[in-house]
């Protein structure tokens, strides 16, 4: 069974990769002869020297960024985001052959639309198999069988995390020392651990999981040498879900194991280039082109329905704390509780079209400037006004780590349900809670799929919109 599940994890592997393949030439020989009619310099190069070596620059890269769709668990950004680096790999190798076996006659716009329609198809291709593959799994397809040792919160948690069947997880047994409750939330045999060892024989599992604490070392080390002897996969669960709730990320010192607490992809200089160079290039291509005429007619509407200014300028804090005058279109009538006052749906201090902006998203819109400046990102935690700050930081735990990035236009909390008024402490604490998930799993891609995600938004409204 343990081989039978690995040779079908690598059988998907190896589909995914001749598919690649397959659209590789497609995407070739396709464009080839739709450009061999208007461009002469499609003719003149020879195809099969172009499909040989594109095929062969096409190994290395599969190597280096390998196929990870089949894998438990993992993103769709995150697929994507390998093709990108293969793609992007491939085209430095392909173009570095060309020009080392001196092909000086290529054709430019062969290329562009070779890589355009290939990085199309290969997305498609990927996410579709994904899909496939979490579809098979709930009929029961390469599924791993597991054994859970320990009690507690944490290992319930985790056998509830594995009771989602498109991850593939079949839990077989929970085995529990003394007088813990393990309380499984799907069906399982349960035991004590004592009889562990003689129910693992008859009940072959691939993956053992432990979550015994520290003070149990002669049993955590009996089962590691079984699981070594019986070629079972263990993974010791730390026993740290009770005040550590997050990804962890484990280093040494020394031979002392350490694990720190928070993964932060943005404190990576390379991420925040990438971060703020695509923020410099859409603010500055939205403030020249689009923003001008923005500003015309719905200040012109502004002017025309309420006294006051055209914008609303408030204090809100930004990354590490800092305090900088965040922007918008002005929705309400001018009064003196706008620092201190979130609006409410049927709040009266809004305007008629100041309730168009606000379902419209359009108020956010000046914020491109705040983006253009530097204080805010286009995706990032949502800035609060700094009475709310002062407030939320004492009520709601881990708050001032939404801090640790630049806020945004948009953000995860507000495409995922979390966006308005929030009545009550809990709809305040989804949203950190979101902000801090965003914060620990940023990617570029990740960015793109929620800008992707307000702008249907704004299209197909949110009753939170007010």
């Amino acid at each position: 069974m343990k081989q039978l599940i690995s040779e079908r994890s690598e059988m998907i592997r190896n589909v995914v990769i001749l598919g690649d393949f397959v659209l590789l030439n497609f995407s070739m020989l396709l464009i080839y002869f739709i450009l061999k009619k208007t461009d002469p310099l499609v003719v003149a190069f020879p195809l099969n020297t172009y499909l040989g070596l594109a095929n062969l620059c096409y190994i290395p890269c599969i190597s280096i960024f390998k196929v990870i769709l089949h894998y438990r668990i993992v993103r769709p950004e995150q697929i994507v985001a390998r093709l990108f680096g293969t793609i992007g790999l491939h085209l430095v190798f392909f173009l570095t052959m060309l020009i080392l076996i001196k092909v000086s006659n290529f054709s430019r716009w062969y290329v562009l639309y070779f890589y355009l329609l290939f990085c199309l198809l290969l997305i498609c291709w990927r996410l579709g198999v994904r899909h496939f593959v979490k579809s098979m799994r709930t009929r029961g397809v390469n599924i791993r069988k597991v054994a859970l040792v320990g009690g507690g919160d944490n290992m319930f948690e985790l056998q509830d995390v594995m009771g989602d069947v498109t991850y593939g997880y079949q839990v077989e047994g929970t085995f529990f020392k003394g007088d813990a409750d393990i309380s499984p939330s799907t069906p399982s045999y349960q035991a004590e651990m004592r009889r562990l060892k003689e129910w693992l024989p008859s009940h072959p599992v691939q993956e053992l999981y432990c979550g015994l604490p520290s003070v149990c070392k002669d049993d955590v080390l009996s089962l590691i040498r079984y699981c070594e002897n019986n070629m079972i996969r263990f993974y010791s669960v730390p026993n740290v879900r009770n005040y550590l709730k997050r990804q962890l990320q484990l280093t040494l010192l020394g031979e002392v194991p350490v694990l720190s607490i928070r993964r932060e992809p943005l404190q990576n200089p390379m991420n925040r280039l990438v971060k703020r160079t695509f923020d410099l290039l859409c603010s500055s291509l939205f403030l020249v082109i689009v923003f001008p005429f923005l500003y015309i007619i719905v200040g012109a509407v502004i002017k025309l329905t309420s006294p006051g200014p055209i914008f609303f300028k408030q204090e809100r804090n930004g990354e590490n704390g800092k305090i900088f005058w965040c922007y918008k279109f002005r929705s309400m009538k001018v009064n003196k509780d706008s620092d201190t006052l979130q609006a409410t749906k049927d709040d009266p201090r809004k305007t008629k079209f100041g309730n168009f902006l606000r379902k419209s998203n359009l108020d956010e819109m000046p914020q491109f400037i705040n983006v253009f400046l530097g204080d805010m990102s286009i995706v990032g935690p949502r800035p609060h006004m700094l009475k709310h700050t002062e407030e939320y930081s004492h009520l709601i735990d881990k708050y001032m780590m939404r801090h640790l990035v630049k806020p945004g236009i948009t953000g995860w909390a507000q495409v995922t349900g979390f966006r308005g008024e929030t009545k009550e402490l809990s709809q305040m604490e989804g949203r950190v809670r979101r902000d801090l998930w965003y914060i620990e799993n940023w990617t570029f891609l990740l960015d793109l799929r929620i800008m992707f995600m307000t702008v249907a938004n704004m299209f197909k409204g949110e009753k939170n919109a007010y």
